[in-house]
């Protein structure tokens, strides 16, 4: 993977964790997801 590519993950991997970590514990909820998943959700995300 070269460096670009290696960099447009990483972002999305951010932009996938800081998007999913504004919403409140009761929208995580309705979604099934527990604060401490979005890392791996976001990993998932991006693959």
């Amino acid at each position: 993977m070269n460096l670009s590519r290696s960099f447009q993950t990483w972002r999305q991997y951010r932009a996938t964790v800081n998007e999913l970590n504004s919403l409140n514990q009761r929208e995580l909820a309705d979604l099934g997801i527990c604060r401490s998943d979005i890392p791996t959700i976001a990993r998932r995300a991006v693959r």
